[in-house]
């Protein structure tokens, strides 16, 4: 098993850096996407192409089910065991990474802490090992941040089975998922309280991908839109109690931004590394430009940004660590997550934004490195709620 055990609870308080055995985990994933995902990447981009068995190869060297049981296939690691596999993966294959967030936490993870034992012990060897893909299934047309309230799917009881109608977007994973957590209105006369979780299988009638949309970022992770037209999901696949949905969603959004972070990060280093290296090779009047103190002090700049995302990540993993079953949602680890992705973010769009600066012409160009990392920015501050909600969150629970 590559990953290293978990520092013990009650040793995650404040984080400045990285225990050995968390260092250990880093740099193992860091090999292993150099190795494995890396080769991928400007195919991925250049096609929208996904390669079909990269899942099962990840899962064959440990790294799905971070924070599952052996027993279950997984590693029995931590939540800040699994930041650190996305920021490594980010720095080689960012859209790989994106897509390993979508089913390692948004749906595996999501899983293995609201199922019950009967859906954990059927669906998470298959996450584990990759053989199964996952996703999460939320966000929907024309709602926007308002995701709960404007929620229009909707799942009925027949019998033994719920039967779902509606529409999904912007989901990630969505046209190769074969597992997806999916969120529908129960009793929609309540609300955002009338929101059930469900796992809908691939195979189910009623269910298909409408479209697969086309990014100008995170090209080779797919995104889909998905179409529920009396879709028949078995009561067994219902996750947590009816109409108990919305703990689900708001205890995953706050795990979910703690994960956006290291990839930002992943990101934000990678684009340095290859700023260094240009600013070393590239040559005007006669000497490298990384002898000119402007360009010197552009890279100081993205050192520092850069390692102050590493400070504030860190610190939110850590602390969503302990986070309990049905914990989020509220209070200080609420804005501290929206907080840390709202941070790594912005942050690593600056940090972006000058390193394509630094290239110049070359970084502009679409086939580079550094364009597709810079189209990859945007994203990162409109998914799991936009800058704007990370900026309500924060300023609400600092104002109670």
């Amino acid at each position: 098993m590559p990953l290293a055990e978990p520092v013990p609870p009650g040793n995650a308080g404040p984080r400045f850096g990285l225990q050995d055995t968390e260092r250990e985990s880093l740099d193992a994933a860091d090999r292993f996407a150099r190795r494995e995902l890396y080769p991928l990447a400007a195919r991925m981009d250049d096609e929208e192409w996904w390669p079909e068995q990269i899942f099962r190869k990840i899962g064959a060297a440990g790294y799905f089910g971070v924070t599952a049981s052996p027993e279950d296939g997984g590693a029995g690691a931590d939540i800040m065991t699994s930041g650190l596999v996305a920021q490594a993966f980010a720095r080689w294959n960012h859209a790989l990474a994106l897509s390993w967030v979508a089913h390692e936490n948004l749906c595996l993870n999501n899983i293995l802490r609201n199922g019950n034992e009967a859906q954990r012990r059927r669906f998470i060897p298959a996450l584990s090992s990759g053989r199964a893909i996952g996703a999460l299934g939320l966000t929907e047309p024309g709602a926007g941040s308002d995701a709960l309230g404007s929620m229009r799917t909707t799942a009925r009881r027949e019998g033994d089975d719920y039967v779902l109608n509606g529409t999904k977007i912007f989901i990630t994973n969505g046209p190769v998922a074969d597992l997806l957590l999916v969120y529908a209105k129960t009793a929609p006369e309540l609300g955002p309280k009338g929101i059930s979780a469900f796992i809908v299988e691939r195979q189910f009638p009623g269910f298909k991908v409408a479209q697969k949309l086309e990014k100008m970022g995170f090209r080779g992770s797919q995104t889909g839109e998905l179409l529920f037209e009396d879709c028949r999901v078995p009561a067994a696949n219902l996750i947590g109690r009816e109409n108990g949905g919305v703990a689900i969603v708001m205890s995953g959004l706050d795990l979910e931004r703690a994960m956006i972070s290291p990839l930002c990060l992943g990101i934000a280093e990678r684009a340095l590394a290859l700023t260094i290296d240009y600013a070393k090779t590239r040559e005007q009047f006669g000497r490298p430009i990384a002898e000119f103190q402007m360009i010197q002090a552009k890279i100081a700049d993205l050192y520092v940004w850069i390692e102050t995302m590493r400070t504030f990540t860190y610190r939110c993993l850590a602390a969503v660590n302990d986070l309990e079953i049905g914990g989020g949602g509220r209070g200080e680890i609420h804005a501290l997550t929206a907080a840390s992705v709202l941070y790594a973010a912005e942050t690593m769009a600056r940090v972006l934004s000058e390193a394509v600066q630094i290239h110049g012409g070359s970084g502009y160009i679409w086939e580079s490195e550094i364009n597709r990392l810079y189209r990859s920015s945007k994203l990162l501050e409109i998914g799991a709620g936009t800058t704007e909600v990370r900026k309500i969150i924060i300023a609400g629970e600092a104002l109670k």
